[in-house]
């Protein structure tokens, strides 16, 4: 590996070109669209999801005088300390862009991480901006001559790269999820998931069924200041997306809800348990008497955050006792009832899906290091 252990810092503004991206005045009027062959990534200043917001449809932002901004970037928050690397082109919203020719997924990856470790110094009262980012100096690798060691660069990248690979290879045997294979009738189910799709714009009768219905019990956490938590062992959530709202594992003798149900806080914010918790008075608690396959919770948990997307925020917060007459879609059966077992089906095979690619990519990341190797 190249790199002789020196460092030196360099401006931002020596090393990329800028550009500051407007904020979209019509954001919300942007198409969702998860059609990869039609939509790009849509980027915003977030401290969350690597600044990724949803796919949009890319022939709107060209109409409407938002053209997409081409890949191989880095990213920043123009009044957040947000920073991120985007490989592909994508849509953007009041962001600023750094470009080099110099710049791939991995030198672009490694200094996205140097930036982010100086994001501390920035708050509400003191925000980043354009030239702020062009005056930033970072500590990059050097060869001996002092040019910047982009080799070192790369080569430390893979091989972070490939020690999660190996993790992921360990995860997968562990857990039992190298079975990625569809069978027949799991092939057959998404052939007529596609074809009616296709056909009538949904794969099967849907309709709206009440939360009030689908759960027996809707309830509130209870309020817990930080300063009251007792060390422990059982996890407590709170409102937040960081970690899906777990922040501490306690020991208070508090409500404890059951593994298999769902929350949702007082902003929208919806997942799906697995675990026994306890909640905080701005979480909403979800579940049924009679246990829904884990599969069929995700996809109503899909469902609900789906609903609740945008609608509340600090100036207007959701309580689970307003949501029990909240309608949501889902599959019916010939009975007009909720069809489980579809819901249960169509989950294991995104699942299947989802695995397929993972190893799929664990496998060329792998092919293409023991090229570099061989080499």
């Amino acid at each position: 590996m190249s790199g002789m252990g020196e460092y030196n810092l360099f401006k931002l503004g020596d090393l990329f070109k800028f550009e500051a991206i407007k904020q979209a005045k019509s954001q919300k009027n942007i198409p969702t669209d998860n059609n990869k062959a039609t939509s790009v990534p849509y980027i915003v200043q977030s401290m969350f999801h690597n600044m990724f917001s949803r796919r949009v449809n890319r022939q709107w932002l060209v109409e409407n005088n938002e053209p997409p901004v081409s890949g191989n970037r880095i990213v920043l928050g123009v009044t957040l300390p947000a920073v991120s690397y985007q490989p592909v082109e994508f849509g953007a919203s009041q962001v600023i862009t750094a470009r080099a020719d110099w710049l791939n997924r991995r030198t672009g990856n490694y200094i996205v991480t140097v930036i982010s470790k100086l994001m501390f110094q920035f708050s509400y009262s003191k925000k980043p901006g354009l030239q702020v980012y062009k005056d930033m100096e970072i500590a990059l690798p050097v060869t001996a001559s002092g040019e910047i060691d982009f080799l070192f660069m790369e080569n430390h990248v893979r091989e972070l790269e490939l020690a999660r690979i190996r993790e992921l290879v360990a995860y997968l045997q562990v857990t039992g999820l190298t079975d990625y294979q569809l069978s027949t009738d799991e092939e057959k189910f998404i052939e007529h998931y596609n074809n009616f799709t296709k056909q009538i714009g949904t794969e099967k009768q849907h309709k709206p069924f009440r939360l009030g219905e689908l759960f027996e019990h809707i309830v509130q956490g209870r309020r817990l200041k930080k300063e009251d938590h007792i060390s422990g062992d059982f996890p407590f959530v709170m409102s937040g997306v960081t970690n899906t709202g777990l922040v501490a594992k306690i020991a208070n003798p508090i409500n404890r809800f059951p593994a298999n149900s769902i929350t949702v806080d007082i902003f929208g914010n919806t997942f799906y348990r697995s675990y026994a918790y306890s909640a905080s008075d701005d979480v909403g608690v979800y579940w049924s008497d009679n246990p829904l396959s884990r599969e069929s919770m995700l996809y109503m948990t899909a469902a609900i955050s789906k609903h609740l997307e945008g609608k509340y925020s600090y100036g207007d917060k959701l309580r689970a006792s307003q949501s029990v007459d909240f309608q949501i879609l889902l599959p019916a059966d010939d009975s007009g009832m909720p069809d489980y077992d579809y819901m249960t089906t169509f989950i294991r095979i995104q699942q299947k899906l989802a695995i397929k690619n993972v190893v799929e990519w664990k496998d060329r990341e792998l092919d293409a290091y023991q090229g570099i190797v061989a080499s």
